[in-house]
């Protein structure tokens, strides 16, 4: 009687399609139909079919120096989230409540102001009279201001601050499912704090730490507002080529192009790290 009850299976399929419906025609109108212009856009040259845009990011030296100078950045500034993160994460799992919520709230707390306005901060600390310069000539370590800002490391630096919560929070979140006996039992049959460190606590949150990574990797390919403030012309990224083919040129299908060949670079880093953690764990839906 109860297995009676039960609404058949091709009832429960055409439910489950009428509730999705509005979702993935939402999906559909915002997401995939835009990437299909922009892939129309990027083949297409007075009104005909041409793959010149494309050959332009091969034999154009500005592309390809433009492609590398954003990859080296992003490639800097998720190794650099990823060795100050780590410390940050262990500390908040490790810690108490107290100082836990202290730490964490450190953490997301930047998350809450603009970009724009954590990178104009930036600009004011690291300037010829920021505070950095003024400090370090305050102490005698140097006798004129360095240039830290209008620059690749100014660009690096303020990168890195802004996008450490990627990897401390999902990184927090991994070591704190990791078993305290496992640890223990490491260090009981003779492990050093060094090798309990390498072979049992850091492989355990490899899965938080790779996740934080590529997220790290593929924000940082697509900053603009942070390169183009602190880079000060210096530092061109894949985001300002983009920006300068539509605003300077009127070049919608170079644009295109350029944009299309990011999108791959940023898929084939997810496909890449979903080789080694799930993907549902790099987005965060698990």
């Amino acid at each position: 009687m109860a297995a009676s009850r039960k609404p058949p299976l091709r009832a429960e399929a055409l439910l489950a399609a009428s509730l999705l419906t509005p979702a993935l025609l939402l999906v559909a109108v915002l997401l995939l139909v835009p990437l299909l212009w922009l892939v129309w856009q990027s083949v297409r040259q007075d009104g005909g079919f041409t793959l010149a845009h494309y050959a332009r990011l091969v034999t154009d030296p500005a592309y390809g120096a433009t492609f590398l100078q954003t990859f080296r950045i992003s490639a800097i500034v998720t190794l650099a989230c990823v060795v100050l993160g780590f410390p940050v994460a262990w500390a908040a799992a490790e810690s108490g409540p107290t100082l836990r919520a202290l730490i964490l709230a450190l953490v997301v707390l930047p998350l809450w102001t603009s970009v724009l306005v954590r990178a104009y901060a930036w600009i004011i600390v690291l300037q010829r009279t920021g505070l950095v310069n003024s400090g370090l000539e305050a102490l005698g370590l140097i006798h004129r201001p360095v240039i830290l800002v209008n620059n690749e490391f100014g660009t690096i630096v303020a990168t890195t601050h802004i996008l450490m919560p990627f990897v401390v929070l999902p990184l927090y979140t991994t070591i704190r499912t990791i078993p305290r006996e496992v640890l223990a039992a490491a260090a009981s049959l003779g492990g050093t704090p060094a090798f309990v460190f390498t072979r049992v606590y850091l492989p355990l949150s490899l899965p938080g730490l790779l996740s934080g990574a590529a997220l790290v990797c593929v924000l940082s390919l697509g900053f603009y507002i942070t390169p183009e403030l602190l880079g000060g012309g210096r530092t061109y990224t894949v985001s300002m080529l983009i920006a300068r083919n539509i605003a300077l040129y009127d070049e919608w299908g170079a644009a295109s192009s350029v944009s299309v060949a990011l999108l791959a670079c940023i898929f084939l880093i997810f496909f890449l790290a979903g080789r080694i953690v799930p993907i549902d764990r790099i987005v965060g839906t698990r």
